[in-house]
């Protein structure tokens, strides 16, 4: 199992006690997911990826209370930042608020703001993690859960994102792409770190029927795919990494390898990953 980093320990250990003063005898399970239980924790970029089982639905009614416990622990910790959802055990492997018997509201927080509503992060991969490397801090072992995604799903899910948030984002970048030269460096760092790491994992899903890291998807993608695309791939790790080597010649050029590194590997996962190619179950 993925050892917890220290200053994570030390966030959910402080978040524990804040959230049992508003909420005393209410928590029934604490997972972590995400990098953390991929061993990939990097210092100042990863978030601490939760999920917290309640023995009630978390409503509305409890947003004043619940919005102390994240903001009080976010003045004291900046980062790492928690992002994550409050669920009732039955939801436990849904794909979705609505698989249960009506459509139920969630508590989450994510990008430093607490919201009610359907979460956005019940899918395929987040069930794949949780029950095969998911992080018990508090409660039972994930693998004792009946959660079951099938490969298929899993490929399926993920052939799906591309073509939809991938595409949509990468269309967007060139349709705006004056505005994005623009852009300060350290956004354009993000977005190629976000961009060519994300993407890469989604590759590494469809050709292993597995799931990993940023940085080891990086590596994945330098073994695998053409040298023309590894000096992007190389410049997203060291974004990643907080390296500075100067790969490109200007930001016009680091943008338009991003865009067609992204243009490229969704193409050529569509062509090779096309649901009547899929073989498993």
């Amino acid at each position: 199992m993925a050892r917890v980093p220290r200053v994570v320990q030390s966030v959910l250990d402080n978040y524990l006690i804040s959230f049992n003063k508003y909420f005393p005898n209410t928590i029934e399970g604490v997972y972590l997911h995400g990098s953390i239980s991929l061993d990939a924790y990097a210092n100042n970029s990863s978030d601490i990826d939760f999920i917290v089982v309640t023995r009630r639905r978390m409503t509305s009614k409890d947003a004043e209370s619940l919005y102390l416990v994240h903001n009080e622990l976010a003045l004291t910790y900046p980062k790492p930042e928690m992002d994550g959802v409050y669920i009732i055990q039955e939801e436990i492997g849904k794909l979705s608020t609505t698989e249960t018997t009506e459509y139920q509201e969630n508590a989450y927080y994510n990008n430093g703001e607490l919201k009610f509503g359907e979460y956005f992060n019940f899918n395929p991969i987040t069930w794949y993690l949780f029950k095969h490397k998911g992080i018990s801090v508090m409660g039972p072992d994930t693998a004792s859960f009946d959660v079951t995604i099938s490969l298929h799903q899993l490929s399926s899910y993920v052939l799906s994102n591309m073509n939809s948030y991938w595409k949509g984002r990468i269309s967007g970048m060139e349709n705006s792409i004056e505005d994005v030269m623009n852009y300060p460096t350290e956004i354009i760092d993000n977005e190629i770190e976000w961009s060519v790491l994300g993407l890469l994992r989604q590759y590494y899903t469809l050709k292993e029927y597995g799931i990993t890291s940023k940085q080891e998807a990086g590596e994945y993608g330098l073994q695998h795919l053409q040298d023309e695309w590894h000096n992007i791939i190389r410049e997203a790790m060291n974004i990643r990494d907080g390296l500075k080597v100067g790969l490109f010649n200007s930001e016009e050029e680091r943008i338009k390898h991003t865009l067609g590194f992204a243009k490229y590997l969704i193409s050529y996962c569509n062509d090779m990953f096309s649901p009547a190619n899929f073989n498993h179950t």
